[in-house]
């Protein structure tokens, strides 16, 4: 097994599904444990994603989640196992396991409190997306507000970067082993993390910015300096992150493209996959995690050579747990 994925939410569309008692061996998802085994995957990154405009409490609705995701745990322990360090990645493999990592992808989950993080920690989560797309405790998303109060989704926020909160809270995550994840947040808040990291960072599932203008994915700039931070970028399987044509259903040629497009700009150690399955709406050629010998084959014709797709199916992601999560 090779693939390693940096975000998916198949564990929200699982509970979000409860009543249908989908698991991660039965349901009609992206994800599933016989297409990772068909896709080759070694490890499969599992979000808390919360949404705060619908729920009351995003605390609680993401230790709800977290409970979810060790229900599916407990469910195939010979299938699938939950890490926490690099080493337990290498057992799992050792043992025909899959390996999962719990993230969270909503900072606003800790309410603005360190003790929370703590906690999170304590449960198992390495890696959190410090916004999603409203402002929180620890920064902004990337949309500026238009004239009328409405937020205009086009137009990068290159003005509201981290919180004094948000400064301590990267600095709290980086101290615990925990890894950073930019997507989403602003561009500010891109430039914040990058001169104040000590570690590297990753944009978990953000495409090139050059090749589709979506202020989801990176400018060049970002690209590199992320690079420079040893960091990496996962190529986001959503459509229209990567081609603003519309009513794009989606091609692996795209996704090679922007594949290309980064190496080229940042090398070919800062790119790795973060395919957002299961929040997105279906990729018409990349349509589940049985796909990735799909994208492989993509990656190949747009002359990636075999160590480059090594490195970008997995071997660069895990360089990145292998420093920050010991």
């Amino acid at each position: 097994m090779k693939v390693v994925d940096m975000h998916c939410d198949t564990i929200a569309a699982l509970y979000e599904n409860k009543e249908k008692g989908w698991t991660l061996q039965d349901n009609k998802l992206h994800i599933r444990l016989d297409k990772m085994k068909q896709g080759d995957y070694l490890l499969q990154n599992f979000a808390l994603f919360v949404c705060t405009e619908n729920c009351e409490d995003p605390y609680q609705q993401a230790l709800t989640l977290a409970d979810c995701f060790d229900r599916q745990m407990a469910l195939f322990p010979e299938q699938i196992g939950q890490v926490r360090c690099y080493n337990d990645i290498l057992e799992n493999q050792k043992n025909g396991r899959i390996s999962a990592l719990l993230t969270i992808e909503e900072g606003a989950v800790c309410q603005g409190s360190l003790e929370k993080l703590r906690e999170f920690y304590d449960r198992g989560v390495r890696m959190l997306t410090l916004t999603w797309n409203f402002p929180n405790e620890i920064g902004f998303p990337n949309f500026v507000i238009s004239g009328d109060g409405k937020p205009d989704r086009t137009v990068p926020n290159t003005k509201d970067g981290l919180t004094e909160f948000g400064f301590l809270f990267l600095e709290e995550m980086e101290r615990l082993g925990m890894i950073v994840d930019v997507s989403h947040l602003s561009d500010a808040g891109f430039y914040d993390v990058a001169s104040h990291a000590k570690r590297p960072f990753v944009a978990s599932h953000s495409d090139a910015r050059a090749i589709c203008p979506a202020v989801r994915n990176l400018t060049d700039d970002m690209i590199g300096l992320l690079a420079e931070k040893g960091g990496v970028t996962g190529l986001n399987f959503c459509p229209s992150f990567l081609n603003a044509q519309k009513d794009y259903p989606g091609t692996a040629a795209d996704v090679a493209r922007h594949a290309a497009h980064i190496i080229k700009v940042g090398g070919e150690d800062c790119l790795g996959l973060g395919s957002d399955f299961d929040g997105i709406r279906t990729h018409a050629e990349l349509p589940g995690a049985d796909a990735m010998p799909v994208l492989e084959d993509a990656l190949a014709k747009a002359g990636l050579t075999a160590r480059q797709r090594d490195k970008v199916m997995g071997e660069n992601v895990l360089r990145v747990y292998r420093e920050v999560l010991g």
